[in-house]
């Protein structure tokens, strides 16, 4: 878990060394459907590929592991009232990721089947949130991490469910890309 009200940070440009986290690099575009992109770790290892699909009128990512296994499928609900994106794992709704209705900030709540819910605050749009379950932070996502353009670093707190984790990273950039 990263630290309560902040962040453990240590991802390149000047951060502190944590063991305790996992860091990820990855561009501020999604790939477009149809389009495939690589999730890198902190080393610049291929660590994840998001593999965009259209699957009828639904647009889906797929989140494999390196070896290509599927860690989690992304799938926008538009037909409900508010848009909304279900994260699945083995045929089963893992979480579900959607706008919360109060406030002007970016605010979203990940519903967790079976779990503790998570929300996501800050700015979405400009990839400067967390993520928190009941007050602690468990990933930071930042693009001041890095210098080079259209990219940004996501940091999950050690014994976080990654894949779950840069899933809903992946849903935040489905729900609030204007293309």
């Amino acid at each position: 878990m990263l630290r309560k009200g902040g962040s453990a940070m240590g991802m390149l440009r000047g951060r502190d060394d944590d063991a305790d986290v996992r860091r990820f690099r990855m561009k501020q575009k999604l790939a477009s459907i149809g389009d495939d992109f690589w999730i890198e770790d902190e080393e610049g290892n291929r660590a994840y590929r998001v593999d965009g699909k259209r699957v009828r009128v639904r647009s889906t990512f797929v989140l494999e592991d390196s070896s290509g296994r599927e860690v989690a499928k992304i799938q926008e609900r538009k037909m409900s009232v508010r848009d909304k994106v279900a994260i699945e794992r083995d045929d089963r709704t893992l979480a579900t990721v959607r706008k919360a209705m109060v406030g002007l900030r970016d605010r979203f709540v990940i519903d967790v089947q079976g779990g503790d819910d998570l929300k996501a605050h800050g700015n979405i749009v400009d990839h400067e949130y967390e993520i928190e379950r009941d007050g602690d932070t468990v990933a930071t996502i930042s693009k001041r991490w890095f210098r080079v353009r259209d990219t940004y670093g996501v940091e999950v707190g050690d014994g976080e469910d990654v894949g779950l984790l840069l899933a809903t990273v992946v849903a935040l950039e489905s729900l609030t890309d204007p293309e």
